[in-house]
């Protein structure tokens, strides 16, 4: 009886604890789960602690179901173009109205507003530019299924085409990216977007990339900006094998990169849990 109490006392405290808003609760509250599996399966296996470290590392493991399953079967335009899609409304786009207005008054205008199909997501793009700044400012809300977030990215360019990029979104990348795109992932927690530019702008200080060195974005360019940086992200994984071609136009993830998926997946676990 001790023994249930035990469990069940730490499973009910790390739900408790996962419902808390401040990160370190929930960051303990999914330690608390680890720990209850641990003594689970370490009191039904007569006090094994071999049989206990199994039953942590099958948290780890569990990804693996939908990695050989749904992403195995999964199929992926080579060639994906990005389309003019009339905004959402505010209530399904996440943050979007006050990053807008946050936009305005920075400065930056409108370029236009495009979306596209990815891995059974729907991507819209808000897409600002600002000449003074050398910037372009991207509103981003991705939706699948039922399950939807947003979220901002600040591209800057210097004359030999390198891309310096500072983001909030919320997950590692499902693809590697190449030399030719320096990355500045901000906590998903940052949704103000001065807050964003002001780190931007400390990324590009800190990349030693004066303001003078940088491109002048053509509104009229980005989409074929972005589409370009996406063909050349699916040369640099085809080349890594971390995806492989299907011979009708799509690819899909080799082994090698279903074990990057995992990777990538466990690294948000630790870092978003």
């Amino acid at each position: 009886m001790d023994k249930l109490a035990l469990v069940a006392g730490l499973a009910v405290l790390a739900l408790a604890l996962r419902g808390c808003r401040h990160v370190a609760a929930r960051k303990l509250g999914a330690l608390s789960f680890l720990v209850a599996s641990f003594f689970a399966l370490y009191f039904i296996f007569n006090r094994s602690v071999t049989a206990g470290l199994c039953g942590v590392s099958l948290w780890f493991f569990l990804p693996w179901i939908e990695l050989l399953t749904r992403i195995r079967r999964l199929r992926l335009p080579i060639e994906n173009r990005l389309r003019f899609r009339v905004p959402p409304a505010d209530s399904f786009f996440p943050h979007a109205p006050e990053a807008v207005e946050a936009m305005d008054r920075e400065g930056f205008e409108h370029a236009t507003d495009s979306g596209w199909e990815w891995a059974g997501m729907t991507q819209f793009f808000r897409i600002f530019w600002n000449p003074e700044k050398r910037a372009i400012a991207t509103v981003c809300l991705c939706e699948q299924n039922e399950a939807a977030f947003a979220f901002i990215s600040i591209t800057s360019r210097n004359d030999d085409g390198h891309i310096f990029r500072t983001t909030n979104f919320p997950f590692s990348p499902t693809l590697k990216y190449g030399s030719e795109i320096t990355w500045n992932q901000i906590p998903c927690e940052c949704s103000c977007f001065h807050e964003i530019l002001r780190s931007h702008r400390q990324f590009l200080k800190a990349s030693q990339v004066p303001e003078e060195n940088l491109r002048v974005p053509d509104p009229d360019d980005v989409v074929n900006e972005i589409e370009g940086e996406m063909r050349s992200q699916i040369d640099h994984n085809l080349a890594k094998g971390i995806i492989q071609l299907t011979g009708d136009g799509h690819f899909r993830y080799s082994f090698r990169g279903l074990f990057f998926l995992w990777r990538q997946i466990i690294k948000d676990l630790v870092r978003l849990c």
